[in-house]
């Protein structure tokens, strides 16, 4: 009886993340901005209700909290963020950004600017790992195209959408990739393998349907503004990615990006010794949200396992698992959900990474492919959720020239991606293929 219950769980115990998971979510509807209240704050509240309710002396709590916190996947997921983090700084600060940025929209006729959205977005969300700060590059750039040239305002604001999603989801620094190779302890290299076998052909389809519909635009021809642009400067994006699918360690990959960087830009009087250092640091700062999230959420979910409450979780989902496929589609709902309920992708994963691994384990799933559904899952939620950032960026840009049902409907990758997910959950043939790709 007694074994009977432990494995069923204690739903009481899960009542810390529901007061972590309502008092973000709450504070970003009455606050009208998701991300008003720092996110570690809310997850010391949950902190807070824990000690409170579970049982156990203080000094055990607090040792459980500690030893979640210090876990080494944690720590080694919050080192990655900094690094992450330094390298994206450093390499906008030597002009990559503004580079990548020009050399596209330099090379690129007006009928076809949805598509050059759409792969430049792609290609620098993939470099500096983040979806937001793609949108905030391309942004301002994108709709002024629109508006020039008369070209689909809501297409261009789509494929820049469903761009930056794609790299976010598929990049080696993205929070979403660390986070969720780190939680189911997994190479980034096989993840972006797996990940590569779903992205790639979603977006070959969607770059057809953009040219196709760039064929039959009609835009008027207008001089755009040639912005200057230095091949150099692109070079560390490039040699990070080469690096990462090489299998090089993520550290040694990054810290090699973070030089060639450097150097590029100390060369090109971008800026001095001191002041490259100073790049660094400010990278690991822009990194203090995510690193304490994350390493607070460890400790939370040490003290919610402890009592019980992840144990609960896995007995009502694994109640509905009747195969490795409906295990996979489980986890995908799992971080789907949870990412409606916070809209931020990575601390999704975080959240639901403990669990998915759980699944991962008693399912004997391949670890690289459930951390590439909790990615992808989690960045199809993120990219549709009126109340994500890259929704309310690319919207705020636009200034009611189009809204959100004009953005999401032209969105194209995000949708055909989430149908070669489901394929490659359901389709045993596919899997097999992806097997046969990474060389098992």
């Amino acid at each position: 009886m007694m074994k009977h219950l432990q494995i069923q769980g204690n739903a009481f115990a899960l009542l810390p993340f529901f007061v972590f998971i309502f008092t973000f979510l709450g504070a970003g509807i009455f606050l009208n901005d998701f991300y008003a209240l720092p996110s570690p704050v809310a997850v010391v509240l949950g902190i807070i209700v824990a000690f409170l309710i579970y049982k156990n002396s203080t000094d055990s709590k607090v040792a459980t909290l500690i030893e979640g916190c210090g876990n080494s996947q944690i720590i080694t997921m919050c080192l990655i963020y900094l690094f992450s983090g330094a390298f994206a700084t450093v390499t906008q600060a030597m002009g990559a950004v503004d580079s990548v940025v020009n050399l596209g929209i330099n090379n690129i006729d007006a009928e076809y600017f949805p598509l050059g959205i759409f792969l430049i977005a792609s290609f620098l969300s993939t470099s500096i790992g983040s979806s937001v700060g793609s949108i905030v590059a391309l942004g301002p750039i994108a709709i002024s195209l629109a508006d020039k040239t008369g070209a689909s305002m809501p297409l261009i604001a789509g494929s820049l959408l469903g761009g930056s999603m794609l790299g976010d989801n598929l990049s080696i620094i993205s929070d979403t990739t660390i986070a969720a190779t780190q939680s189911l302890g997994c190479k980034m290299r096989d993840k972006f393998k797996v990940n590569l076998f779903i992205a790639l052909p979603a977006s070959i389809v969607t770059v057809l349907i953009l040219f196709y519909l760039g064929m039959n635009a009609e835009v008027s021809s207008v001089a755009i503004e040639k912005g200057n642009y230095e091949l150099v400067t692109i070079l560390p994006y490039l040699l990070v990615i080469i690096l990462a699918v090489s299998g090089v360690n993520v550290f040694t990959t990054l810290i090699i990006g973070i030089l060639a960087a450097g150097i590029i830009g100390f060369i090109g009087n971008k800026f001095s010794l001191l002041q490259f250092t100073q790049k660094i640091y400010e990278g690991f700062l822009s990194m203090t949200d995510i690193f304490l999230l994350s390493m607070l959420t460890g400790g939370l979910a040490a003290l919610v396992q402890k009592a019980g409450g992840i144990d609960y979780v896995l007995h009502k989902i694994k109640s509905k698992i009747k195969s490795k496929k409906s295990a996979q589609m489980g986890i995908g709902t799992l971080v789907s959900l949870t990412n409606i309920a916070i809209a931020n992708n990575t601390v999704s994963i975080v959240i639901s990474g403990k669990i998915a691994k759980e699944i991962s384990d008693k399912y004997d799933l391949s670890t690289r492919k459930v951390a590439t559904i909790l990615d992808v899952f989690s960045c199809i939620v993120q990219g549709i959720l009126p109340y994500g950032a890259q929704v309310l960026l690319i919207v705020g840009f636009a200034k009611g020239k189009i809204d959100f049902l004009d953005l999401i409907s032209n969105a194209w990758y995000i949708y055909i991606l989430l149908l070669f997910t489901i394929i490659a959950i359901y389709s045993t043939a596919w899997d097999k293929r992806i097997n046969k790709f990474i060389k098992d």
